[in-house]
């Protein structure tokens, strides 16, 4: 079972730009969050690894957001409510979810 307190090193970077952070997974920044929102983003790469960045992601940095898969389909527990996934869909800090 893969390590969900700290991001994964394998093919990983993390960095942050002008108050935004990014975790680029391959070649896909999977997560970007800056004080006022989280994008989300699998780049159509739906795999257990891509899930795992983005969870270890909000555990390490405190973003309070969770991915999980039920039936083959990817969902985002985020302030107590379920939402389906979607490439680049944004958690903002008011609790409130935009898709693109």
């Amino acid at each position: 079972m893969a390590q969900l307190n700290q991001i994964g090193k394998h093919a990983t970077t993390i960095s942050t730009i002008d108050g935004v952070t990014s975790v680029v997974y391959h070649s896909t920044a999977v997560v970007r969050f800056d004080k006022d929102k989280i994008v989300l983003n699998s780049n159509g790469w739906h795999t257990q690894t891509t899930k795992n960045r983005m969870n270890q992601t909000s555990h390490q940095f405190g973003l309070g957001y969770r991915v999980y898969q039920k039936d083959y389909e990817w969902f985002v527990e985020f302030g107590g409510e379920v939402y389906g996934f979607a490439d680049k869909m944004t958690l903002e800090a008011d609790g409130s979810v935009t898709y693109a």
